[in-house]
């Protein structure tokens, strides 16, 4: 029987036994691990490898470890919420606002692993997973592909394969499935839904009403919070440099990303799952557009992300010093924002943009936060596609 998925999909079971002997006989996977120094042997993970019964075993034995030594590593407190709010023997459809590559689902999964719950499926673009290794490893840990290169055509076909294989992961092998909000990290701190993205979770039947195929996807807005954003600097960087023509990626620049995403200091974290839209989802007159439906879904996930998202000192600090107002100064003190306007002169010194400019773009990376969180500012709804 043919599998429609096979191209988009994590490995089976089957497959994963076998790429997972190849993954660890790879030199550069080796060289990863005795990298890290996680105080584990490699030769041990090996043999673990070999013995796994699920795909569960092998990440809890071996992910797990790895995501939480990251975690370790980069982060001064990490605080979970949310988990009252789904039922834990049904599958999610995880929405969550996009601040780091690797990490934004990562603390999902390690969340699943502290209440021995089963891991969600996760989209990646392909652009990301550029090698032979990096694919495998992904497609082991229930990763599974969004197509990003091809032409108007192929992007149509490829929405459609992509919406059919999340209703299937949910609905036909009960696996969660964690989403980001839009296509690409958010660069200038401000989250909000794709109307793209919407648009493609509801393409898998034309002849079904939106919000009617969006209900069998229990729909989960959720939040992550970082007191120091991932690549700010790298962020404000390209925001830069994009005033003036579309900014291009160099070969490499993603798996940089993917590194420094993975290891910069983030200070304290805190992950927050909503509550599933079900319910609100009800509320939105059937007489509406299509499009105007759309905007609906958006709008209640984007509340959610807004009033879930965690601000720390260093966010209101660059709200008031934006605003040359004190408006804030409650929540943090003069050494806090001593400490934080270092910080942002530090990360301003680039090659190529002038620092005045980059610090501008770094506050408001911080800035926006507030503004979206205490609703001071509209955000237009971006048409583009995911």
């Amino acid at each position: 029987m043919t599998d429609k998925f096979e191209s988009i999909r994590p490995f089976n079971h089957k497959e994963a036994i076998v790429v997972r002997k190849e993954v660890f006989a790879d030199k550069d996977f080796k060289k990863f691990l005795e990298y890290l120094n996680m105080g584990i042997t490699i030769d041990s993970l090996e043999q673990e490898c070999t013995e796994f019964a699920t795909q569960y075993d092998f990440q809890y034995a071996v992910t797990r470890k790895v995501l939480q030594f990251f975690s370790d590593q980069s982060t001064t407190h990490v605080e979970y919420k949310g988990l009252e709010n789904i039922s834990t023997d049904t599958p999610h459809l995880f929405i969550a606002n996009h601040r780091d590559i690797i990490m934004d689902s990562a603390y999902l999964q390690l969340y699943f692993f502290y209440n021995q719950l089963n891991t969600s499926r996760i989209a990646i673009g392909d652009n990301l997973v550029s090698t032979p290794l990096l694919l495998n490893v992904a497609l082991l840990n229930k990763m599974f592909l969004v197509k990003r290169s091809a032409s108007i055509r192929e992007k149509l076909v490829n929405s459609k394969l992509l919406s059919e294989y999340i209703h299937h992961s949910l609905a036909t092998d009960h696996e969660s499935v964690w989403i980001a909000q839009r296509n690409g990290r958010t660069k200038d701190g401000i989250d909000k839904t794709q109307q793209g993205l919407i648009k493609m979770l509801a393409y898998y039947n034309d002849e079904v009403d939106v919000v009617d195929a969006l209900k069998k996807l229990r729909i989960t807005p959720l939040t992550i919070s970082y007191e120091y954003e991932p690549c700010d600097n790298l962020k404000a960087r390209e925001l830069a440099l994009s005033e003036k023509e579309k900014y291009v990626k160099k070969e490499g620049e993603d798996f940089n990303s993917i590194c420094t995403g993975i290891f910069c200091f983030k200070g304290r974290v805190k992950i927050v799952i909503g509550k599933p839209i079900i319910d609100e989802l009800d509320t939105i007159p059937a007489n509406l557009r299509k499009n105007e439906k759309i905007n609906r879904v958006c709008d209640m996930i984007d509340q959610q992300i807004y009033q879930n998202f965690q601000l720390f000192p260093n966010h209101y600090i660059a709200y008031d010093f934006l605003e040359n107002s004190d408006e804030f100064v409650e929540h943090y003190t003069p050494e806090q924002k001593k400490i934080f306007l270092e910080y942002i002169d530090k990360q301003s010194i680039v090659e190529d943009v002038p620092a005045d400019k980059m610090k501008n773009y770094l506050l408001q990376i911080y800035a926006n936060p507030v503004k979206t969180h205490f609703g001071k500012f509209l955000i237009k709804k971006e048409e583009k596609d995911w």
